[in-house]
């Protein structure tokens, strides 16, 4: 299956069915990585860059990884060290990138609508690697199947999303992601953290976290955004911690078989301590590990690469 666009510019634009594609390619790669030689010739001759504006650990580093294991070339780019510091602008940047032979652009970038603006300028196909507050699509495809993974069809799930909702684009391509899949969601966060019309998104929302805790299957924690709050959204990051962090006494009150996940970096000790890094149902480093499978299949699919037995 292809899907209907030739980017991945937001779960908003795929449907059910492209969803669930993507995640069954993305387990054929989540067994090439348990090989000897986690490596397959899909994408060889292919050239992809990662256009990051935006500090990235995670991400960065999980496509550069996807494109090598698939036998595609992965250039980085720094914006320290470009003529972006010159002045040169967003599509000057890709439109000169793109002339050395580029067929794919990752892009990450402050500004909401960067990679759409890319989309309707540049010829290769464009990969949304999280762009302003709007949507990261790859880490909710990530989530969804590590959770899948774990928990098998999402279909019924309660799945809880705790914290800065209104900041997070985690926290919007979960939402829409999740849905599609069939899984209940809610969100739970300070009122200064929750947008207005977050329920258009087919969520229930709790102010209280106590108060839904103890009813859902995941537990999905978001970073508090500080770099994207202009106002202060809570007093005190004590008082957020002890009404809204997965706290070492909350999760003692969780059912055995609830699991947590997190999109990284943890703020430990704001939304949660370090005791959920040992808890058992913690999938953290799963998600990791399962976001290099992923984003191969995105790459694989939007550049109609061999089939990964190839």
């Amino acid at each position: 299956m292809t899907l209907r666009s030739r980017h991945l510019l937001g779960i908003e634009g795929l449907d059910r069915s492209e969803i669930l594609a993507i995640l069954d390619h993305a387990r054929t790669f989540r067994e090439v990585l348990d090989r000897t030689i986690p490596i397959v010739p899909a994408l060889r001759g292919r050239t992809v860059v990662n256009l990051f504006f935006e500090a990235s650990t995670r991400t960065s580093t999980s496509f550069s990884l996807a494109a090598s294991r698939l036998s595609c070339q992965c250039v980085s780019f720094s914006k320290a060290t470009s003529s972006v510091s010159k002045g040169e602008t967003l599509l000057d940047t890709a439109r000169n990138i793109e002339a050395m032979g580029v067929d794919g652009i990752i892009i990450r970038h402050p500004a909401a609508g960067a990679p759409h603006f890319l989309a309707r300028n540049v010829k290769a196909f464009v990969v949304n690697a999280g762009d302003g507050a709007h949507e990261h699509p790859t880490q909710a495809l990530l989530d969804a199947f590590t959770l899948r993974e774990k928990l098998g069809d999402l279909e019924g799930k309660r799945i809880l999303i705790v914290g800065d909702i209104a900041h997070s684009r985690v926290a919007r391509s979960n939402l829409l992601c999740f849905t599609k899949l069939g899984a209940r969601v809610a969100v739970c966060g300070p009122p200064t953290m929750i947008p207005p019309f977050v329920e258009d998104y087919g969520c229930e929302v709790f102010y209280r976290l106590d108060r839904i805790l103890g009813e859902v299957d995941v537990v999905n924690m978001l970073r508090v955004q500080q770099e994207r709050i202009t106002a202060s959204s809570f007093p005190t990051v004590r008082e957020y911690r002890a009404l809204y962090g997965l706290t070492a006494e909350r999760l003692k009150k969780l059912a055995p078989e609830v699991v947590v996940t997190h999109p990284g970096p943890v703020n430990w000790g704001v939304e949660m301590d370090f005791d959920v890094a040992d808890f058992a149902q913690t999938l953290i480093l799963p998600q990791v590990t399962n976001g290099v499978a992923v984003r191969m299949a995105v790459l694989f699919l939007l550049a109609g690469g061999e089939h990964p037995e190839g």
